[in-house]
């Protein structure tokens, strides 16, 4: 969800590549719901591991930035990058995986989330430029 909101609010202004701590190919449905209601195409997006960047051969040391929304990826990011000169943050964003009861509770859960990130994005990006 975070890059399709960062390539929506800020275009081409950066590089941004989407990577988790595990490889789950099929991006959750809820989140490309929540992320189309604010114009965000992620149905054929894919998501890809750290692992899966370094054996299609991205280095991570080529990247000025590196954001991670969970303690695991936090600490993935740091041990991948540790001889690599990279400013990682952590962003402590809501998981609003197995949040809610009902569709519509978790579909809230999922929207609270979008809204967390594009709130730390512009926090730290500034106003759109989209």
């Amino acid at each position: 969800m975070a890059e399709g909101l960062m390539k929506q609010l800020y275009g081409q202004r950066a590089y941004v590549q989407s990577a988790g701590v595990y490889n789950d190919l099929e991006i959750d449905g809820f989140a490309v719901t929540v992320s189309a209601e604010i114009g965000v195409e992620l149905s054929r997006h894919r998501s890809r591991s750290f692992d899966e960047m370094v054996e299609w051969g991205d280095d991570l040391s080529g990247f000025d930035l590196i954001i991670s929304l969970s303690p695991a990826s936090q600490r993935m990011a740091l041990e991948m990058t540790r001889y690599a000169h990279v400013n990682v943050e952590y962003w402590p964003i809501m998981d609003p995986t197995g949040l809610g009861e009902t569709r519509e509770t978790k579909l809230q859960a999922y929207r609270q989330t979008r809204d967390q990130i594009v709130k730390r994005m512009q926090e730290r990006f500034g106003p759109a430029t989209r």
